[in-house]
């Protein structure tokens, strides 16, 4: 049998406890991509324990800064397909525009 739900229908979810859970679309990617992020601060690290030109070390961290901008649009397009799509469908437009402005403020 075929799976006719939209890869989002289990996005946010709330679970016992209060806790907000996931199903990332995507996930598997963006761990990959979070796995070379962190490979490229390991190798700051590096870079400045073997006293590396300060440009060299700045030019690397504006590499990491814009990989995890990247991570956190693609997140943010993930929320709003899924658990924002969901939420205005279900009426509840304002809180979800005020959570959707907050987490906006977050990550610029």
């Amino acid at each position: 049998m075929t799976d006719t739900r939209h890869p989002h229908d289990d996005c946010c979810h709330e679970p016992p406890a209060g806790e907000r859970t996931v199903v990332q679309p995507g996930k598997a990617a963006l761990l990959k991509r979070l796995a070379r992020i962190e490979g490229q601060v390991r190798g700051i690290s590096g870079m400045i324990d073997s006293d590396r030109y300060c440009v060299d070390v700045l030019t690397q961290v504006a590499a990491v800064k814009s990989a995890m901008d990247a991570v956190a649009l693609q997140l943010l397009e993930n929320h709003m397909k899924g658990c924002v799509a969901r939420a205005l469908q279900q009426g509840d437009a304002t809180g979800m525009v005020t959570e959707l402005i907050d987490v906006v403020k977050k990550v610029r």
